[in-house]
């Protein structure tokens, strides 16, 4: 039996809008924004349990790729990462993330972030072998308040 590539993509948007919520931003400079996870996400190093997690540029003023992720309330660091920039074709007025749904299984990883209003995001440096992996995924941008988009072909640094 031959499945149709359009109704995998439909499912997949399906099952992310109901696995995962983007919540509110907050500061411009910082670009703090509060993501939702309503299931397990892979960042570079480590997995983050399903949860509320604040995501803000490092207080720097000479290097604005670096992103930190904190607990809800910013009581824990769970890292600073390195990111590339990243471009967009549209900006839209809630934030934007980009997931990568391994082949192998386990948790989706986070490729993209975007803040509300802006082209240029932040996309996330894993090692080489691992982003190789990840490219070859499916990947989906899920906007707040908006439709997921699933990627039917893979996207590179910079896209």
């Amino acid at each position: 039996m031959k499945i149709n590539r359009g109704y995998i993509v439909l499912g997949l948007i399906i099952a992310f809008t109901l696995f995962f919520e983007l919540a509110a931003h907050a500061d411009e400079f910082d670009q703090a924004t509060t993501l939702t996870f309503s299931e397990a996400i892979q960042i570079p190093g480590q997995v983050l349990p399903a949860g509320t997690y604040v995501f803000q540029l490092a207080d720097s003023s000479s290097d604005r790729g670096m992103v930190q992720i904190f607990s809800a309330d910013r009581s824990v660091l769970y890292g600073t990462f390195l990111t590339n920039a990243t471009q967009r074709q549209e900006t839209t007025d809630d934030t934007a993330v980009t997931l990568a749904e391994p082949e192998s299984g386990g948790p989706d990883a986070l490729l993209k972030w975007f803040y509300p209003g802006r082209e240029t995001g932040h996309e996330f440096v894993y090692s080489g072998q691992q982003e190789k992996l990840l490219a070859q995924d499916t990947q989906l941008t899920i906007v707040a308040n908006q439709q997921s988009t699933a990627d039917s072909e893979t996207t590179g640094s910079g896209n």
